[in-house]
């Protein structure tokens, strides 16, 4: 597996790796209705952006983005028929990296508030603490987990 940066041709490959999750699943209109589009994700990789494709061969497989303003993991995820090989992990690292190369203490991302879900158990297994349930703006009830530089 090799992890890469995302260019700015990559973004159509972030949006079909994002549209083929079963877990938190979001169609493409979904996701324009929360403004992320391919031009606003362009602009966000043009700024204070940076997101990361897992490959194996020369198949995207997965995807991270982090935001450094936002101190702020933005997104991980993998395709179905790849999950469980070690793509998510190597795709946080690489964010976790880049966040921490900034001179941040402490970053954040949020995910379903029920525990059950995979995602919410992950993010514990690689030693992220559970802070609360965001109680308004765009993340209401989502589960906020904070990470702080070791």
């Amino acid at each position: 597996m090799n992890i890469r940066i995302a260019q700015r041709d990559d973004i159509d490959t972030l949006f079909n790796i994002r549209t083929s999750v079963v877990e938190n699943y979001q169609s493409r209109e979904e996701i324009a209705e929360l403004g992320i589009t391919p031009q606003s994700v362009a602009k966000m990789l043009e700024t204070e952006c940076c997101a990361w494709i897992a490959e194996i061969g020369d198949q995207p497989i997965g995807f991270s983005i982090a935001n450094a303003t936002e101190k702020t993991i933005f997104g991980i995820f993998v395709l179905p028929s790849f999950e469980c090989r070690g793509a998510g992990r190597a795709l946080m690292q690489a964010a976790e990296n880049w966040l921490w190369s900034k001179g941040i203490e402490e970053i954040w991302l949020v995910t379903g508030n029920d525990p059950s879900l995979r995602a919410y158990g992950f993010y514990l297994h690689l030693g992220w603490i559970s802070v609360g349930v965001e109680s308004d703006g765009n993340f209401k009830g989502e589960m906020k987990f904070v990470k702080r530089r070791i």
